[in-house]
């Protein structure tokens, strides 16, 4: 019996996606786990794998459609299955459309010609948008090889492969490493104004922090965390290992944190409804920076993980983060999250929770700072972490014991290697 394959949730707040490319076409061989196709969410393009195995009869969806969660996509069926009957298609595809500039030279509008109609607007998927503007392109200079003459991923890959000649002064700007302090201007004339529209991922960041701000009694416990151990056992456990295997810091405050959670379940939680979920799993998610905004990846049973498993996991995820690339599993789950911007010389700061999650924890650097130590000035390396906490799950008392049980592990670290 043919199997059908629907548009799967991605996300507890995922209402549809956007079925960016096909990676199997009609009639291909498919086996369960093998990527079947490319959806992209508010938050990601994720590449989702099958749930079958057999021949890819009939694709129900095309490329670029806006499809709703649980719609029909395609049909798997067995080799020499007669399949007579599949279910209607997805919702016909819902153009995103650019406004085409004021002018445009004879050349570049006949390389356009099959993606821009005749009203001067570009159709292009939300993927290809992404990545055209985060690489400088126009996307008014691309031909669309999509339905309908629609811009896809594959054509803006095509752009970048192409050689591209720089313009005189690209060479010279590359090379400063600042930008040029403002001119006074003795007539008083101001810079213009900038206008730049919200994208998919920023726009739901902040309607879901807004959210979160507005409906959740947010406090804070900071405690400030003695490193020295934690830096010394990085450096021996690094030095024996190759470049592309080193452990960072974040890999051992991920450690730490699962550790902290297993012993108080009432932070590994969540609030659903007039119930407090304490969950079984400690799934640990880590936030990344991208250009459009923040992603969470997530380290599933982290306190059950070695710190290697935990540095290769968070290092391939947070690839193809990076790369818009996400698989399903990598975003959710978490029932934790860690916010660190230690790398960005920041002393320290508050977190938003991430609902439905109780808590989040917010991470600064690690520091040499002046410490007394047996009644003696010394140097020390410090890092202050501050959790943000849901007052209708937790309290201060119990956020407290859970920090101190979290700076207990980071100075303690050979904890962390049993």
């Amino acid at each position: 019996m043919a199997d059908i394959v629907t548009m799967p949730k991605l996300g507890f707040d995922m209402a549809e996606g956007t079925l960016v490319r096909w990676v199997k076409a009609e009639g291909e061989t498919v086996n369960k786990g093998e990527i079947l196709a490319e959806i992209e969410t508010d938050k990601a393009t994720v590449e989702v794998e099958s749930s079958f195995s057999g021949i890819l009869h009939k694709q129900l969806v095309e490329q670029g459609a806006i499809v709703p969660v649980s719609t029909p996509i395609a049909v798997i069926a067995q080799p020499g299955e007669k399949v007579e009957d599949t279910p209607a298609s997805a919702p016909e595809v819902k153009e995103e459309k650019l406004a085409a500039p004021a002018e445009q030279k004879p050349a570049q509008a006949a390389s356009t010609q099959a993606a821009a109609p005749a009203g001067g607007m570009v159709k292009i998927s939300p993927l290809a948008k992404r990545i055209a503007a985060q690489n400088g392109i126009d996307p008014q200079s691309l031909r669309g090889s999509g339905p309908g003459g629609r811009i896809v991923n594959r054509d803006v890959e095509a752009a970048l492969a192409a050689p591209r000649v720089a313009a005189p002064t690209a060479a010279a700007e590359s090379k400063v490493a600042a930008p040029p302090l403002p001119v006074w201007q003795p007539d008083g004339a101001a810079l213009e104004d900038q206008r730049i529209p919200v994208d998919k991922l920023r726009g739901i960041i902040g309607k879901r922090m807004v959210e979160s701000k507005q409906s959740v009694p947010h406090f804070y416990v900071t405690h400030e965390i003695d490193m020295d151990a934690v830096m010394a056992l990085r450096k021996q456990i690094n030095a024996l290992l190759p470049d592309e295997q080193k452990l960072s810091v974040n890999d051992f405050i991920v450690k730490a944190v699962a550790l902290a959670l297993r012993q108080f379940p009432g932070i590994n939680a969540s609030l659903a409804g007039n119930e407090i979920i304490r969950h079984g799993q400690v799934n640990v998610g880590v936030a990344v920076a991208l250009d459009a905004g923040l992603m969470t990846v997530v380290i599933k049973d982290a306190d059950q993980k070695p710190l290697r498993v935990i540095s290769v996991e968070t290092r391939e995820m947070v690839a193809r983060a990076r790369a818009g690339k996400v698989r399903p599993d990598d975003i959710e789950g978490s029932t934790f999250s860690i916010s660190n911007l230690g790398m960005f010389d920041v002393d320290e700061f508050s977190a938003i929770i991430n609902p439905p999650e109780a808590a989040i924890l917010a991470v600064g650097s690690a520091k040499q700072v002046p410490v007394v130590r047996d009644g003696q000035i010394v140097v020390g390396m410090r890092m202050k972490a501050t959790i943000s906490a849901d007052h209708r799950v937790t309290d201060g008392a119990e956020a407290a014991k859970f920090m101190q049980a979290l700076a207990l592990h980071l100075e303690e670290p050979m904890r962390l290697m049993l």
